[in-house]
């Protein structure tokens, strides 16, 4: 009985321990991001290491590789967590709907408030591909997804003629750079989302 008990009791320690790691593992991960979004904001891609990571998080640079494997992987997890963040997932109810225009609404608002919710930061990001290969490489392929949705709605609209030109230029109204100009021209986010929509409008339907 005695040794059923010391079992039982070790079996109950062993999910405890595990829950303690995962929460442990929690905070590194949301402090290592919290410190990449710091210095990628204050310094740039570049400058920011391994080693100034771990040292600004308060974690080593084993517990870095562990948690993420690569700086591209630290910043592709922060990307994703500046998305999730800011109402991303909603671009697959976008995909979902079963009206053509409503698709192509949802679409540009998600992408508009993503891009309105970090402004700042994504202004930063995007000067800084520019001129880092890196850097650039990563918001490519991020970009590629939302050519992809494009084509989507392309289809969905029932675009023959010149299909991928109005696919790439969709993609094009939905950038961040088109975005952002919108705001310089004394546009409050709202009314930036009714003009983008009206120009994507325009390019789907008109000939």
């Amino acid at each position: 009985m005695e040794f059923v008990a010391t079992e039982t009791a070790g079996q109950a320690r062993r999910p405890y321990e595990l829950g303690k790691r995962l929460e442990q593992m929690d905070r590194s991960r949301a402090a290592i991001l919290r410190a990449a979004r710091s210095q990628l904001e204050e310094q740039g891609y570049r400058r920011m290491t391994m080693a100034s990571l771990a040292t600004e998080s308060g974690v080593t640079r084993q517990t870095i590789h562990n948690l993420f494997g690569t700086k591209t992987a630290v910043l592709e997890a922060l990307f994703d967590a500046i998305a999730l963040d800011a109402g991303m997932e909603g671009m697959r109810d976008a995909m979902t709907q079963s009206s053509a225009d409503t698709m192509l609404e949802r679409y540009v608002q998600v992408f508009a408030r993503f891009w309105a919710s970090h402004r700042i930061l994504l202004r930063r990001v995007h000067g800084i591909a520019a001129i880092d290969p890196e850097l650039g490489a990563v918001l490519q392929a991020r970009n590629q997804r939302r050519l992809s949705a494009a084509n989507r709605i392309v289809a969905r609209f029932g675009v023959r003629e010149r299909a991928a030109q109005k696919a790439s230029a969709l993609a094009a109204l939905t950038s961040f750079e088109f975005f952002d100009a919108l705001g310089g021209d004394s546009l409050n986010d709202e009314q930036a989302i009714a003009q983008i929509l009206d120009l994507a409008r325009k390019l789907l339907t008109q000939a």
